[in-house]
């Protein structure tokens, strides 16, 4: 049974002021309810769910689906745009604990993973 991925890490909030809110989030996956997606929860109960594989081509190019737009910002971030009826949020992280989360989600796994 592959094992259930939890990590923790930090997000700023993209915002119209100076100063970026930084915010803790968990980074999490499980291999047996779907092994496509990842999801990003959020202080307060928000989460957002989306393919493994979007998350993986945002951190090379600027990538969109469903709502959910990832784009590498400079060489060391990465920034998540998420589209919804309340509105546009948009979180900048570093790059390292992602790759690092995405990593472990693979090694897990005794498929290799496909790109789209």
């Amino acid at each position: 049974m592959p094992p259930v991925i939890h990590e923790q890490a930090e997000a700023w909030l993209v915002n119209d002021t100076d100063d970026l809110p930084a915010v803790p989030v968990d980074l999490l996956y499980d291999a047996d309810k779907d092994p496509r997606t990842v999801h990003v929860a959020f202080p307060g109960g928000d989460e957002w769910t989306f393919g493994r594989d979007l998350l993986e081509g945002g951190l090379r190019a600027p990538t969109e689906r469903g709502g959910i737009r990832v784009w590498p910002c400079g060489r060391t971030q990465l920034v998540v745009e998420n589209h919804s009826a309340d509105g546009v949020e948009v979180v900048q992280f570093d790059s390292a604990p992602l790759i690092r989360f995405l990593h472990r989600t693979h090694a897990g796994n005794t498929k290799p993973p496909t790109h789209a």
